[in-house]
């Protein structure tokens, strides 16, 4: 059996279940300005606090739905030095090949936190690589509703 063989069949033992439950981040004003400064979205529901007061739905500042897609990789500890070697033995190399079904269910609001959970979908063979599936949920501390929910697409090579 293959390096690949071996790694699609050890995740598939994975599959539908939960492997991660990151840490809590907060989502502060500042980090919601940089990321509009970055991205050029500067719209006053992100940017300017007051206006958001009085005039957003929520009485705040709100990040930018693509701000939370962006800290997956940080959410999930996917970005950590030693992840790649731990969870794809084997592996040298590991890219973003895409996302599938992303929603926003629920605003996330300045000062509020959150945190990542994933789960495992499946792994498939891609070429001479390993393509992974996982589906990120992040939640909304005292929230019902989570701020994401998206399926990333990743695949490793040997």
């Amino acid at each position: 059996m293959s390096a690949n063989e071996q790694l699609i069949e050890q995740l598939n033992r994975q599959a539908g279940k939960e492997l991660a439950v990151g840490d809590w981040l907060t989502i502060d004003q500042q980090r919601i300005d940089r990321f509009a400064e970055v991205t050029g979205d500067n719209q006053w529901i992100h940017t300017d606090p007051q206006r958001a007061e009085k005039e957003s739905p929520y009485g705040r500042t709100v990040a930018h739905g693509f701000l939370t897609l962006s800290l997956l990789p940080f959410l999930s500890g996917s970005n950590s030095p030693n992840y790649l070697a731990e969870h794809f033995p084997g592996m040298r190399l590991r890219v973003n090949y895409g996302l599938n079904r992303i929603r926003y269910p629920h605003p996330v609001l300045c000062g509020e936190r959150v945190r990542a959970r994933t789960t495992l979908v499946e792994a498939r063979p891609a070429g001479d690589g390993v393509e992974v599936v996982y589906n990120f949920t992040v939640e909304i501390e005292d929230k019902e509703k989570p701020g994401l929910v998206a399926e990333q697409v990743i695949r490793v090579y040997p």
